[in-house]
């Protein structure tokens, strides 16, 4: 099963005939879309609207309700990104054209116990299924009280150590990032990496992956440097001294970090043009497209397009522009809605949300493996002139079984 986009201007004639080659090929490896819109939804978004953003509220009347988990406040003050989240979600039901679902939207205060309670709530509202929270510990306290009432979690964490069977996770994954940089620098001909790494959960999260990644490949490890800010310049010249044996150097970092690592590779001779430097999809933000340093540099990202094209649609309808990982609950809903529509009484079964063949949403392709990550269609960019250009296309399907 692969759900990709729903329609772009169709007739209810042509939805109707979609619908029904949706439902007839779901369990054989079919195409099902999730993120363009009807051209005239055939269903009204119910809303109730989130006082403060704080109250609970509703999308949609439908028979079947899912519960969608989000950080709508946090200090007790309203969230931006809780906002856009929830945006998002009426979004994806306006354009779904669904008449299936009741999307109950909770509040979960930013915290664990907030999303303990909002879930509990949540099905003893009649939730089938819980999309969300967004926060590590507040997906892992969500899912404790969602698997104890056989309910299937979709959360938004980006860390992979949330999941288990039951609870997959949508997000953007770091380990996906790492797994596709490494696989297309080896298939470039890269044969003998560095590593420049920061001290911190993401570098450490990152260089476990890499070391798997290039232990898959057969690629030389030559060298490994932790770094924070105070020791940043004393670690890329270790890794200087090292260039002669190194042909790619990995560098997980954040986008508002790259500035001085770009500053300490000038300083110490390293040229982008003579070591291939690698990054992650943190990376595709305009602050590191301008660094001279980083200028021939390969990153792994989702195609931006999709989420151009979403964030337009949703600047029409809200005014203002989405949080990049709105993306998340756009496609949860997306799913949930066309599951709901066409898989009867397996939509939300296990066998149906880990389909080798994945789903296609705003952000391309993923599928979720049974043990709850999940895995994503991702391209490969090569930063040059200030801007980033595909040097190798996300795919748009899977070929063989999933890595669970």
């Amino acid at each position: 099963m692969f759900i990709g986009r729903i329609l772009s201007a169709a007739s209810m004639a042509s939805l109707a005939a979609l619908l029904a080659a949706c439902s007839q090929t779901m369990s054989g490896g079919a195409v099902l879309s999730l993120d363009t819109p009807l051209s005239a939804p055939t269903t009204a978004v119910q809303s109730k609207p989130l006082a403060g953003a704080a109250t609970p509220g509703q999308i949609g009347n439908g028979p079947d309700k899912v519960a969608l988990i989000l950080p709508l406040t946090q200090n007790g003050n309203p969230s931006s990104v809780g906002a856009s989240l929830r945006n998002a979600a009426e979004l994806a039901y306006a354009e779904s054209g669904s008449n299936d679902l009741t999307i109950l939207v909770r509040d979960d205060r930013s915290t664990p116990e907030g999303a303990r309670d909002a879930t509990q709530g949540a099905i003893n509202d009649g939730a089938e299924m819980v999309l969300g929270p967004l926060f590590a510990a507040d997906v892992r306290e969500s899912a404790r009280v969602a698997k104890a009432a056989g309910k299937p979690v979709i959360g938004f964490s980006t860390d992979a150590g949330a999941a288990q069977n039951g609870v997959y996770l949508l997000s953007f994954l770091i380990e996906s990032y790492v797994d596709r940089i490494v696989d297309y620098a080896a298939g470039q001909g890269k044969k003998s990496f560095a590593a420049l790494v920061p001290e911190n959960d993401y570098g450490n999260v990152a260089l476990a992956e890499f070391q798997q990644a290039a232990a898959k490949h057969d690629i030389r490890v030559e060298a490994i440097e932790r770094y924070q800010p105070g020791t940043l310049n004393a670690a890329v010249a270790r890794i200087a001294s090292d260039l002669p044996r190194i042909d790619a150097l990995f560098i997980p970092d954040q986008a508002d970090a790259m500035p001085p690592v770009a500053q300490a590779l000038t300083a110490n001779g390293i040229d982008s043009h003579k070591v291939q430097i690698l990054g992650t999809g943190v990376w595709n933000d305009g602050r590191v497209m301008r660094l001279p340093a980083l200028q021939g540099a390969w990153f792994a990202t989702p195609e931006n397009q999709g989420f151009n094209a979403f964030s337009r649609r949703y600047r029409a309808k809200f005014g203002s522009d989405p949080a990049r990982i709105a993306t998340l609950a756009y496609d949860a809903v997306s799913l949930v809605s066309a599951l709901a529509r066409t898989q009867g009484s397996q939509r939300f079964a296990e066998a149906t949300l880990t389909n080798s063949s994945g789903f296609n949403g705003a952000d391309g392709v993923f599928r979720f493996r049974a043990d709850g990550p999940n895995e994503r269609g991702l391209a490969v960019l090569q930063i040059g002139d200030g801007a980033a250009t595909t040097v190798s296309p996300a795919p748009r399907t899977f070929t063989g079984p999933s890595n669970s």
